[in-house]
């Protein structure tokens, strides 16, 4: 395909992946609109929320409308790096009598990977995933092993403040495109959701695109144009997250550390595959606003009078949108 027709095959793919994640998944438009916006920008995603809301049905049907190769790795607080990347075993050749070391790859090796409460297990098994997340490659006792295209982490966590969780540290909070907030359904959708899980069998969910169609798709969104005020704009929105004399008042009284330069890369490619979604070859300002606050609210560290007065990124984010002049 050339870059016009895969243009207008990407919107087609959105609708068909609409169409089968809403045969399993009720409600939840803007978490699935922005996580297929990072699907096709080729990033990580985050999706924060209390136990019981589909997320791991979410990412898990996605997996299957995609046709991609799925692993899924539920962490715990007894989950070794190795369980992650894979590891190196000694073996005999009965025939020869000599030994040689072979590498078993972890479910890293796979296309979509979905860290199941990644927050469930301690930072240094947490880090396993830094090197694949960043560089999509993975390094064994001293051998590094590549990763095949398209590698993405979808990861769950639950909110921080119950019990038995850790942190995720900045460094790898950094490398999620996206932080998604998934909220309770509505009275009308929880009813529906009852009603689908409940009686009869489950909605079967057929693939929609391959491999191969989804790589094209992803280094399309990449060779789109994006004018300069949408540039300036992302560029402008990660640096109010930054605490100094010029940063707006929110970010001064509530901000620690704010994001840093990924942020605004994040903003920008962001922008031009949701413009690309939805049927716009050029992004604008409401594109980056659009995927705003799922980029920078994870890249915020508040401070204390934030704490202390239940502040959350998510307003302070709100109020840089209000603020951030648009042209």
């Amino acid at each position: 395909m050339n870059d016009v027709e895969l243009f207008e095959e990407l919107a087609r793919t959105r609708k068909r992946l609409l169409e089968q994640i809403g045969r399993v998944i009720v409600g939840q438009e803007p978490v699935v609109e922005l996580m297929l916006t990072a699907l096709f920008a080729q990033g990580h995603c985050l999706f924060i929320g209390v136990p019981g809301l589909a997320k791991t049905l979410l990412v898990s049907t996605t997996a299957k409308a995609l046709g991609l190769n799925f692993s899924r790795v539920q962490f715990t607080p007894d989950l070794m790096p190795s369980d992650i990347t894979g590891t190196e075993v000694l073996e005999e050749d009965r025939a020869t009598g000599g030994r040689a070391l072979r590498f078993i790859p972890g479910p890293v090796f796979t296309n979509l990977l979905l860290a199941d409460e990644i927050n469930r297990t301690p930072p240094k098994t947490q880090a396993a995933l830094l090197q694949s997340m960043q560089e999509r490659q993975v390094t064994v006792a001293g051998r590094t092993h590549s990763l095949e295209a398209p590698f993405q982490v979808f990861a769950t966590q639950n909110p921080i403040e119950q019990e038995g969780t850790y942190p995720l540290p900045e460094a790898q909070l950094d490398r999620f495109m996206l932080s998604i907030e998934v909220g309770y359904p509505s009275e009308a959708e929880e009813m529906e959701i009852v009603r689908r899980t409940t009686v009869g069998e489950p909605a079967e969910v057929v693939p929609v695109l391959d491999r191969s169609l989804l790589l094209g798709l992803q280094s399309l969104v990449r060779r789109l144009p994006a004018n300069e005020a949408v540039t300036r704009y992302a560029v402008r929105l990660a640096r109010a997250t930054r605490p100094g004399p010029d940063a707006p008042e929110a970010t001064r009284r509530y901000v620690q550390w704010g994001a840093g330069p990924r942020a605004s890369q994040h903003l920008a490619v962001g922008a031009r595959v949701w413009a690309a979604l939805h049927g716009n070859e050029v992004p604008s300002i409401d594109d980056v606003a659009a995927v705003a606050a799922a980029v920078l609210s994870h890249r915020v560290l508040l401070n204390f009078q934030a704490e202390a007065q239940g502040v959350t990124p998510s307003q302070v984010i709100a109020e840089i949108l209000r603020g951030v002049p648009r042209s």
